[in-house]
């Protein structure tokens, strides 16, 4: 396959959001590194999740978009002024390549007012985005043997069939973090300086996730927990954000097992530092289950009214625990049917059970293995 556009020397990839999404995009920036290692690459991306990408050695620039300042414009002048601005430097940077793989009206906007010559994105982009794209890609097949519709296809997919109508080599999707030595460094005296002694073994446990839920019970977690201790398991490491201290602290209040608590303490780089650290990862559906799973760490993630043949961990060292419920997936914030069976009734013991399997498992793997 060769490449459609291969006089291409100023490149955006516009993913702002969100985390997750972030990272399954990864394999088309270094898809797009490799076939273009000369051009200046550009990635727009949310000012919430810009750190992840800073200083990142595959991209020569990268353009924050301040979504929640730039959504008041229609009732602050100085947003609306704002966001003028943020079009016209857009515009001055003479893209001559834009891919949106975000596939929403903003992001097809955006991609227009670039005035990039050629623009690309999905045909099924939602909220009519794809009217704004100068070549549009139809959704990727099903493949025969596959028991799955498409709407259950892969967000990582969905972005490798975007790359490989561009001419992208892509047969082996690579998810580039970049971590630096210092900042290993530094995580490692973080962890130290939290377990009150060198940390060489942990298992990082985020019990956090946007949507309610997504979430499992506190008291469940810290039955959980107190169960991997008692296999004799690595001490627990709890992480999260801010907004998450409160479930934190009801797990710390629950469990009898010692645990490390980092929740509200780091930052979204640091946060991937640990996780390239740990042993094993337990987590719910969130954006840090699919930074773990980029770096390819020992992954058990607990699923309820999501479906993880669209957005589960993409990785070969991970597992997934759900119950099949006739009402899961439902995809809603909130359970419509008001009782969240997908995951209440989702035992400690079966939880259990399948993290001290998944650790066995992982234990016994060659050296290298994912």
């Amino acid at each position: 396959m060769s490449l459609r556009f291969p006089g291409a020397r100023r490149i955006l990839l516009i993913k702002p959001s969100s985390l997750g999404d972030v990272v399954h995009a990864l394999p088309v920036l270094a898809a797009l590194r490799a076939a273009y290692p000369s051009a200046h690459l550009a990635w727009l991306v949310s000012t919430s999740f810009a750190p992840l990408l800073a200083g990142h050695p595959l991209l020569d620039e990268v353009i924050p978009f301040d979504r929640r300042h730039y959504g008041r414009m229609l009732r602050s002048l100085h947003s609306a002024r704002d966001f003028l601005g943020f079009c016209r430097g857009l515009r001055r940077r003479r893209f001559d390549l834009v891919i949106d793989l975000q596939g929403l009206f903003r992001s097809g906007f955006l991609a227009w007012i670039s005035g990039a010559r050629v623009r690309v994105g999905p045909r099924a982009a939602r909220e009519g985005g794809a009217l704004f794209y100068s070549l549009r890609v139809h959704e990727p097949p099903v493949r025969p043997d596959s028991p799955r519709d498409a709407g259950d296809i892969h967000a990582v997919e969905r972005n490798l069939h975007v790359a490989r109508a561009l001419g992208l080599e892509v047969s082996a999707p690579a998810f580039p973090l970049a971590l630096r030595t210092d900042e290993l460094a530094a995580t490692d005296a973080k962890l130290t300086q939290a377990a009150g002694q060198p940390l060489p073994r942990f298992i990082a446990a985020l019990p956090g996730a946007r949507w309610e839920s997504k979430r499992w019970p506190a008291a469940h977690w810290a039955g959980l927990l107190d169960a991997l201790h008692a296999a004799g398991l690595p001490p627990a490491v709890l992480l999260g954000g801010p907004d998450e201290r409160g479930e934190a602290d009801a797990i710390t209040a629950a469990a009898r097992a010692p645990l490390i608590d980092l929740v509200g303490r780091t930052s979204l780089r640091e946060l991937t530092a640990v996780l390239a650290r740990a042993a094993l990862v337990v987590c719910m559906d969130s954006g840090p289950m699919h930074i773990a799973a980029a770096l390819g760490r020992p992954l058990v993630a607990l699923f309820g009214p999501t479906n993880p043949g669209r957005t589960g961990p993409y990785s070969n060292a991970a597992q997934v625990v759900r119950l099949a419920l006739p009402c899961s997936p439902c995809y809603a914030r909130r359970c419509p049917l008001g009782h969240q069976d997908c995951l209440r009734t989702l035992d400690v013991e079966r939880g259990s059970a399948a993290v001290l399997m998944h650790w066995r498992r992982a234990a016994a793997a060659p050296v290298g293995a994912s």
